[in-house]
């Protein structure tokens, strides 16, 4: 894949206006997670388990008492970490936002997923002011990556799987999976075939994708999003096995039944230090992840309510 500058050395006059503070967090998160913990996996136990009291402290820090989901994997303990909020009105009705914590080997993972889990716990945090009528649950997944993903021991996995025998009433699932690198050059944004006569060429945007199955919620969290922000989105429901569609933790609980979307920068389809060495924090335009964190907030606090 063609490499581009990173991104913060572009100009982009429609992000001047992000919140420099939020900025910050996001960024402190990420150099947090994949600058001083670095690759974390189940091949890297000590610096996993850093990942997990990393995102345990945060939330705690928060006020919000942090469940845990333990689980073994080649006798190396593993957690999803989860918390709650809201649900004032009809606390059985979930939205779930959640991001996975491990890193692919080899990489740090500075925008996969370090940019998701910064991004879940700042939108805990901006939550935690609101009341809202149904549960908004968020939830850090572990072993999203290889050898794990589409596997029994994937976090996602057997977090929905224990849910749907528990029969909780998920409304949406939104699964947040790189949302760090943007670009305004021609031809910085890459597709799948023929998606390219339907979508524009800049890396400038932010993805809302789903299947078929869920395009209803898909439709309603783009309109939510575009009424409180004005950052670039993009959206598509389609096919499963189109290459990337399904590659994130929102596939577990499509395969539960539940509707699912992931929230995505594009991943390999625009970055081009995807599961490399290379994935470190300062590749990552944190001005626009701020927006963005902005305006999945609104879409978030919006889809509780209604």
């Amino acid at each position: 894949m063609e490499e581009h500058d990173p991104p913060a050395a572009l100009g982009r006059p429609q992000l001047e206006d992000a919140s420099l503070a939020e900025a910050e967090r996001l960024r402190d998160h990420v150099q947090a997670l994949a600058g001083e913990i670095g690759e974390r996996n189940v091949f890297h136990p000590e610096a996993l388990q850093a990942a997990a009291d990393y995102i345990r402290r945060q939330w705690s820090a928060q006020d919000y008492p942090v469940s845990t989901q333990a689980y073994e994997v080649e006798g190396v303990p593993c957690e999803n970490l989860e918390v709650n909020h809201g649900g004032r009105g009809r606390p059985g009705e979930i939205i779930l936002i959640g991001a996975h914590y491990d890193s692919v080997r080899g990489s740090p993972g500075a925008n996969d997923n370090a940019s998701g889990v910064a991004a879940l716990l700042e939108l805990s945090r901006l939550l935690a002011a609101l009341e809202p009528d149904r549960t908004v649950r968020f939830v850090a997944f572990v072993n999203e990556e290889p050898p794990f993903f589409y596997r029994g021991q994937m976090g996602s996995m057997v977090y929905a799987k224990a849910a749907r025998e528990r029969g909780e009433d998920i409304r949406l699932m939104m699964s947040l999976e790189m949302l760090g690198s943007y670009s305004d050059l021609p031809g910085s944004q890459r597709y799948p075939p023929l998606f390219r006569y339907f979508y524009p060429d800049r890396g400038n945007f932010i993805a809302f994708v789903s299947n078929f199955g869920s395009r209803a919620m898909l439709k309603q969290a783009v309109a939510a999003f575009q009424a409180g922000s004005d950052f670039p989105v993009e959206h598509v429901a389609t096919f499963s096995f189109v290459p990337g569609v399904s590659w994130s933790d929102h596939q577990s609980f499509w395969r539960q039944g539940y509707p699912a979307l992931m929230v995505t920068d594009t991943a390999f389809y625009r970055y081009a230090y995807y599961h490399t060495a290379r994935d470190t924090p300062e590749k990552l335009n944190y001005a626009a992840m701020a927006k963005v964190v902005q305006g999945l907030f609104k879409a978030i606090a919006t889809l509780a309510m209604e």
